[in-house]
């Protein structure tokens, strides 16, 4: 078919940027009834309708939601194939001349459904063929974008007047695919690369620009994708540059089209918290954080992830009643993992002094305990940090547990934390001394199992001060304490190991190369590394590729494996 039942394709499009608009000006109810009407008869309308139904489950993640999303996305995946042409693949010259504009878009439609699908079948089953099921979603949808990629830049494709948006689609699809491939280790890309997929970074962050600045339907996810990879993803994975956003948000290169027109969205105004989370301007952060929660009410899930970041930004004040205040709102409100959300309340508390009042009567060893109630999976597996919160609180199960000494800042260091203060030095000093009472209050309690596990906790956490106050020498020495202590270790063997890897990127910086390749080797070899978390989704990998060859959704279950801060880095 030429148009989309009595709309043509523009105009179709039209009105898919005009509710896409409503949603990123918070009005997400409005923005769902415009669409709604045409969603069984418009691929557009199905596509972003499914879409936004698929982002509030992300956000929820209630089984419900999920279901729902999941058979509404695929109801759209049937709307587009309706669009599509019968005979499969666009090579063949004579054929593709006779392609039409509605067929080509019908193409990336239906590719983008394919993969939005598949992330839904990885959260909403746990078992292999599930798994298996989501990774051939992701090939079959690559191999579209890349056909589709091609054939675009061929003499054959014909530049119908919504060209802008097909152009948008294919780059978010392959800009993603290069983009996220490219995280993976060295080993598995290799393997990705000979199956014939791409993981060229550098081009996937060009592509995922061009799309983000243009004004076209795809802008808002090319924009969304770049602020996660600048905002997150380099820091969770220990990639953060300086400037995360040099390249993305200069004077030189225009902010995308949606960000500059919706300097109130609830979604944006996180992003430009987060970026001055990252630049070490919390009260500015803290600021735009409260106004995304202000922006809008529709959906709560929102509230949530500024939540997660003013919990972060009290702690870097060490305000941690106010930090438990945002803690407790999540383990209330938010499912994403309720056990990371009770050991941080519970953290919280450990910090307070003896003898001042709890919030709400709740006492941290209680709720210590309750942790390892609250596990869970995603896409068959635990996130580590949830894996670690567990292990770490087990040491309450005891009648007389032995309190951790700095839960807080341990955790904030997983999450890479100590690299947002590292520009305000008033910050580190707080947390340094912090740390000296935390020493201090060991040295003068009586020896215990988990003395020596602590001192090197403390020691580590020393050092990453020392590192940001400029004490490189001092720095140098908290680390080797650490390192020398490794066979007296009884609990916390990551220590080592991420005491070596601090080691080397403190070498990387003063040009001590021959130095820091040889501690970085070090750690990795560390029979009790992080980097174990690698091998093993290594071998994850391999089997998927051996018994099913579902490349990419073997590749997609070892990325929950890969999210310890150091572990893709060195």
């Amino acid at each position: 078919p030429e148009e989309e039942s009595d709309m043509t394709l523009k105009e179709c499009l039209d009105e898919c940027m005009e509710a896409l608009d409503l949603f990123l000006n918070n009005h997400f109810d409005e923005s769902l009834q415009m669409l709604r009407p045409r969603v069984n008869e418009s691929m557009y309308h199905a596509l972003i309708y499914a879409t936004i139904l698929e982002m509030q489950a992300m956000m929820t993640f209630q089984h419900d939601d999920i279901s729902n999303a999941g058979n509404t996305m695929k109801s759209a995946q049937e709307v587009c194939q309706r669009f599509r042409r019968k005979s499969p693949g666009l090579a063949n010259k004579s054929e593709g001349d006779s392609l039409t504009e509605v067929q080509l878009h019908a193409e990336v439609c239906y590719a983008e459904c394919q993969l939005q699908r598949s992330a839904l079948t990885f959260l909403q089953d746990e078992n292999m063929v599930s798994f298996i099921k989501g990774g051939i979603k992701v090939r079959n949808s690559y191999l579209i974008y890349k056909e589709l990629h091609s054939f675009v830049k061929s003499h054959n494709c014909h530049k119908g007047p919504s060209h802008v948006h097909l152009v948008g689609g294919i780059s978010f699809g392959i800009g993603a695919f290069n983009l996220t491939l490219s995280l993976f280790p060295p080993r598995i890309l290799r393997v990705l690369e000979f199956a014939g997929f791409s993981g060229d970074k550098e081009y996937g962050l060009s592509l995922l620009q061009d799309g983000a600045t243009g004004m076209n339907l795809r802008s808002m996810l090319c924009a969304l994708l770049l602020l996660c990879y600048y905002t997150f993803l380099t820091f969770i994975l220990g990639r953060a540059v300086p400037q995360p956003l040099t390249t993305f948000a200069s004077e030189t290169v225009p902010l995308p089209y949606v960000i500059r027109h919706v300097p109130s969205g609830a979604i944006f105004l996180f992003f430009a918290g987060r970026t001055e989370e990252i630049k070490g301007n919390i009260d500015e952060a803290v600021a735009l954080f409260e106004d995304g929660c202000k922006a809008q009410q529709t959906w709560k899930q929102f509230h949530h992830m500024c939540y997660w970041e003013l919990m972060w930004c009290f702690t870097y004040k060490r305000a941690w009643k106010m930090a438990y205040f945002y803690a407790d709102l999540l383990s209330k409100e938010s499912r994403w993992s309720k056990a990371m959300y009770m050991y941080m309340k519970a953290a919280y508390l450990s910090m307070l002094p003896k003898d001042e009042a709890r919030p709400f009567g709740e006492e941290e060893v209680d709720l210590f305990r309750q942790v390892p109630t609250f596990k869970q999976k995603i896409a068959g597996k635990s996130p580590p940090t949830e894996k670690f919160a567990i292990r770490k609180a087990r040491r309450y199960k005891a009648s007389c547990p032995v309190r951790l000494p700095v839960p807080v800042l341990e955790m904030m260091y997983m999450w890479n934390g100590f690299s947002m203060i590292s520009k305000r030095p008033e910050l580190t000093e707080g947390m340094m001394q912090t740390l000296t009472e935390a020493e201090r209050t060991l040295l003068e309690s009586p020896v215990n199992e988990y003395a020596v596990d602590d001192r090197c906790l403390i020691h580590l956490l020393k050092g990453l001060c020392l590192k940001n106050q400029g004490l490189l020498q001092d720095a140098e020495e908290s680390f080797y304490r650490v390192c020398s202590s490794e066979k007296k270790i009884r609990f916390d063997h990551y220590l080592v190991p991420n005491a070596l890897v601090e080691l080397g990127l403190l070498y990387i910086d003063q040009g001590r190369r021959a130095e820091a390749i040889k501690v970085l080797h070090k750690a990795k070899q560390n029979p009790a590394t992080l980097f174990q978390l690698r091998e093993e989704g290594e071998n994850v990998i391999a089997y998927g590729i051996c018994a099913f060859g579902s490349i990419v959704g073997a590749g997609y279950q070892i990325s929950t494996c890969c999210v310890w801060r150091r572990g893709s880095s060195a």
